[in-house]
């Protein structure tokens, strides 16, 4: 083939590849990196707590991956007497609300407290984890994630507390479990409210057996910056974005990040502040009067819904959880609610 026939041949092949189905020509987007600062537009509620008879007052905690166009969404059912489990599913978000509900108290996962899942499918193992606290650092396993009732009893991650969280707890709690591995190894991530994050490890081979080397992976002398609710990503270009929860001076809830090269490696600030926030009242924008004033403990729509936890820089999306700022009384009888950040300052 001469060398202009060759040319005109890629150029076909790109030009084929760059135009999507039903549209014209676009360039292909460059490998994307994580901004310094964020901006997001956020819908109203769009899940909040069902009148039966379990009796709930808020849905927390959300964990969201999307498999073959369906959306799966496990959380946390909030009332005065405690947490457990609910998981629900549905296809587009403008839907949400009319998606089924299902207890996992009634399934092996059990009654008792329960709370802040976090799903995934484990490639090694073919199975999909649903990770949450129950007191402990808990797991149940399931083949298929659409069967509610197919998730196993739990499983504890830890005989006892590590004994570096029990030195350093306080008057806080052991909260928030977060799983990402890396090639060789698998890490939990945990906080305690008092101004720490631990970061323990097993390898990829033993999980979800082994965890040990419980450490501190980042903290700060104010409980509040640094509270609960953390996220860890890989963000498809060697690098690891960690968001953490923290509690704002006027008592509301939004998002510090940090990343890094490596997950036993040093956290560098990106957008650390309440002023310059991940995600807060202050970037997040609302059509109409803001439903909330929080932007608390979620998960973004992932690009893989693997233990590599890989999302993509562009044009993010994340599942939160929100309260009516006029809301008052018990923590836990709230009426959270959750609602989905779009960003709306992409480089892409």
């Amino acid at each position: 083939m001469r060398a202009f026939e060759l040319l005109t041949v890629l150029v076909f092949l790109a030009t084929a590849y760059a135009a999507p189905h039903g549209g014209g020509i676009q360039r292909l987007p460059r490998r994307a990196s994580l901004l310094t600062s964020f901006e997001w537009s956020s819908t109203g509620p769009l899940l909040g707590p069902k009148s039966d008879s379990h009796n709930i007052l808020g849905i927390k905690d959300p964990s969201i991956v999307q498999v073959d166009g369906t959306y799966h969404v496990f959380a946390s059912t909030a009332k005065a007497d405690g947490y457990n489990l609910v998981y629900l599913s549905f296809t587009d978000f403008n839907r949400a609300s009319s998606a089924p509900f299902h207890y996992l108290d009634q399934t092996p996962v059990g009654t008792g407290y329960r709370a802040a899942p976090q799903v995934f499918y484990f490639e090694p193992d073919k199975l999909w984890y649903l990770v949450y606290q129950n007191g402990n650092a808990a797991y149940s396993t399931n083949p298929d994630i659409s069967d509610p009732s197919g998730w196993s009893a739990p499983t504890n991650f830890f005989d006892v507390t590590p004994s570096i969280v029990t030195q350093n707890i306080g008057e806080g709690s052991w909260v928030d479990m977060w799983t990402i591995c890396d090639t060789s190894n698998c890490y939990l991530f945990s906080s305690d409210d008092n101004g720490h994050l631990y970061r323990s490890q097993t390898s990829v081979d033993s999980f979800p057996e082994g965890m040990d080397n419980t450490a501190i992976a980042l903290e700060d002398s104010d409980p509040y910056a640094l509270y609960e609710a953390s996220n860890v990503y890989n963000t498809g270009d060697g690098q690891y974005l960690l968001i953490v929860e923290a509690i704002g001076s006027g008592g509301q809830r939004y998002f510090r990040s940090w990343t890094t090269t490596s997950l036993t490696g040093e956290w560098s600030p990106l957008a650390d502040t309440e002023e310059n926030s991940f995600a807060s009242s202050n970037n997040v924008h609302f059509n109409g009067t803001a439903w909330t004033e929080s932007i608390s403990h979620g998960e973004m729509v992932r690009t893989q819904v693997d233990q590599t936890m890989t999302i993509s820089p562009c044009n993010m999306r994340y599942l939160y959880q929100g309260v009516d700022p006029s809301a008052t009384g018990d923590y836990n009888s709230m009426p959270w609610k959750l609602a989905l950040l779009t960003q709306t300052n992409s480089v892409c």
